[in-house]
């Protein structure tokens, strides 16, 4: 379970936006507290989205061992919606995968950094996505006690806003080559959005598809 849930939050991390934003507040007059502020956000936002769904999920009784079919079948139908995404991301013509309800408030509000705006922005930009998502239903669907489940939970939570406190770290020590490495994987990031997001969403899909119908088999 830790290991499946903290691959998906992994690769739930790889947001060209969340990188970006990073980029530039670390570029700005106070780039320290600036983007920590962001960071708070951002962790503030994954925490309590992840503690919601994994109540509700929870609540469901889904991890019982007689609730073995319907966690499975939750599992599996979860894979096939994200593989239809998949699909539909990669056969679209635009050059990049983009978030319309959030771009154009998040760029007025990054425009002009401060510690205020930069906690709106972490909580708008980690707003959770399908595979942070799958990474929280995989964890409410395991028969997994309290210290387990609550251990998956923050792993997830610090991973997801992995392109934001890394940075940071790294800035710290190494504030040139931070710049120009954000710079260079940041235009890397953006540049392959489009196949990145579907090559995310492909192969979570086909993990969480596969396990459910493996569950399923079994019971």
């Amino acid at each position: 379970m830790l290991i499946e849930s903290t691959g998906l939050a992994f690769i739930a991390a790889l947001s060209p936006t969340a990188l970006l934003v990073t980029a530039v507040y670390l570029g700005s007059a106070r780039p320290k507290l600036v983007t920590t502020f962001y960071l708070i956000g951002a962790t503030a936002m994954s925490l309590v989205m992840a503690t919601v769904l994994l109540v509700v999920l929870r609540d469901l009784d889904l991890s019982r061992a007689d609730h073995r079919a319907p966690r499975y079948a939750l599992r599996l139908g979860s894979g096939v919606v994200m593989l239809v995404a998949a699909i539909v991301v990669s056969r679209r013509r635009t050059g990049g995968v983009r978030a319309p309800h959030r771009h154009g408030v998040v760029a007025r509000m990054v425009a002009d950094p401060s510690p205020a705006t930069a906690l709106v922005v972490g909580v708008l930009v980690f707003a959770p996505g399908a595979t942070f998502l799958a990474s929280i239903q995989v964890i409410a669907t395991a028969q997994a006690g309290l210290e387990l489940t609550v251990t998956a939970l923050l792993i997830v939570v610090v991973v997801n806003v992995l392109l934001v406190w890394l940075p940071i770290v790294l800035y710290v020590f190494v504030p040139a080559r931070t710049a120009t490495y954000l710079a260079s994987f940041d235009g890397w990031l953006q540049a392959n959005s489009r196949q990145v997001l579907a090559w995310t969403l492909g192969v979570v899909g086909a993990l969480l598809a596969a396990d459910g119908i493996h569950g399923l088999i079994l019971g």
